[in-house]
């Protein structure tokens, strides 16, 4: 068997102090996380996370920045993840279905999340915003897709 990770996008998206996360469905029962997913096969990097940020959400995202590239092993199994996480500009929002294991979205500011009985999906997620919080902005043009 060859190995390979999980290639995932995310975005954290703030509104005022308040940040925009989905409550879903997992293996393990419900948490939080940002809007995020699987990058798809002939998929770019950016293309990924603006169809993740909707498809989730049904808002519609501009990736202007890259916050953090992120490595990750589950503690327990044999997965590893690769998380690219991106910020920017909501323009707009679809009337469409969201995921089906989206339970609700949620603008809520740090100590609001600190305080959910909700589990977070992954300290991915307190680590991005930690990233974002301290101002860390990489240029999205560091990406190249190459085809």
């Amino acid at each position: 068997m060859v190995w390979k990770p999980h290639v995932t996008v995310a975005a954290v998206l703030n509104n005022e102090g308040k940040y925009l996360f989905v409550h879903e469905t997992s293996e393990d029962g419900p948490v939080l996380n940002q809007p995020a997913g699987h990058l798809e096969d002939n998929e770019t990097l950016l293309d990924a996370v603006r169809r993740e940020v909707a498809e989730e959400t049904a808002y519609e995202f501009v990736p202007e920045y890259l916050v953090g590239i992120y490595q990750y092993r589950l503690p327990a199994g044999d997965k590893t993840y690769l998380r690219f996480c991106f910020t920017g500009q909501i323009s707009g929002q679809r009337n469409i279905a969201l995921d089906p294991d989206i339970i609700e979205t949620l603008w809520l500011s740090r100590e609001e999340l600190d305080h959910q009985d909700i589990c977070l999906r992954s300290p991915l997620v307190n680590r991005s915003l930690d990233d974002y919080e301290r101002g860390q902005r990489l240029p999205i043009d560091l990406i190249h897709t190459i085809r």
